[in-house]
């Protein structure tokens, strides 16, 4: 095989690996999700498997990479739907996966050393959020949908913080509603608006 051949393979396994342990630890949990676990379903010994990475932390890191990938395919922006909709979402849909959700607060809180692996990863995340969201309220302020005084860089800061501070609290009580406790922030604040009718927050396609 030549060696173009053989790195386009290796690329393609490693996407598998990846797109197999985001199964799995959906399913079985961050603590079911051993290495051993994640070689034997992708048919690879332990050290097979980190053939591919460069460590266990790469490994997880780039989970969470290809995470958020699938959330942005996934939860793209639709036409006529307010994104901060879309963002809700997501909040419900991290409540069906709460081993990806701990994966993420644990390498978080890891990553605040700035020698882990993972400090990088969240801090070039921070800034793509921060862009991200920037872009996305100026132009809901452009289009009327946000009030025109709304400090969108602050905004998308504490908005972060929220969620990620409200994903650790639900790990341990998940008797929290997440993007319930959210729709009301947002409400509150007035960057959007109640449904009609609904004496509590919005059920997931609500406002779409």
């Amino acid at each position: 095989m030549s060696q173009r051949g053989s790195y386009a393979k290796g690329i393609a396994k490693r996407e598998e690996i990846l797109t197999k342990a985001l199964e799995v630890i959906a399913r079985e949990g961050y603590r079911g999700a051993s290495v051993k676990v994640l070689s034997e379903a992708v048919g690879l010994s332990q050290t097979g498997l980190l053939h591919y990475f460069d460590s266990k932390d790469e490994l997880f890191i780039e989970i969470l990479r290809m995470r958020d990938e699938v959330d942005l395919q996934t939860y793209r922006q639709e036409a006529g739907v307010d994104p901060l909709r879309i963002f809700l979402r997501v909040m419900r849909h991290n409540a069906e996966v709460p081993g990806l959700v701990e994966l993420y607060t644990r390498l978080a809180a890891e990553a605040s050393d700035h020698a882990h692996p993972a400090h990088r990863f969240f801090t070039e995340r921070r800034a793509a959020m921060r862009a991200l969201f920037n872009e996305i309220l100026e132009d809901g302020k452009s289009a009327g949908l946000y009030p025109v005084g709304l400090d969108t860089a602050s905004f998308g800061i504490v908005l972060n913080a929220v969620a990620d501070g409200l994903q650790t609290m639900w790990l341990q009580d998940p008797s929290i509603d997440m993007a319930s406790e959210i729709e009301r922030l947002f409400v509150s604040l007035g960057v959007l608006s109640p449904v009609r009718g609904a004496g509590s927050p919005s059920g997931p396609d609500a406002g779409a």
